[in-house]
């Protein structure tokens, strides 16, 4: 688990243009709970007109592949 030593938590913030297109990693926001991640990834990604933003705790990535 990837947290901070105050508690906070890194989020992944991913978008998109359009619902046929795959989301694409924009960034990440750190913060104590969902509700203020999502305001952050808000105030911080939202300079695009993305059709859709999505947050996803970094300890729920689930590694396919790992780095040597």
């Amino acid at each position: 688990m990837e947290n901070h030593s105050n508690g906070e938590e890194i989020y992944e913030v991913f978008t998109r243009f359009k619902y046929e297109e795959p989301l694409h990693h924009v960034g990440t926001v750190i913060a104590p709970n969902r509700e203020l991640a999502a305001s952050y990834a808000y105030n911080t990604y939202n300079e695009w007109a993305w059709i859709e933003m999505i947050l996803v705790p970094r300890r729920e990535v689930i590694p396919v592949t790992k780095p040597p």
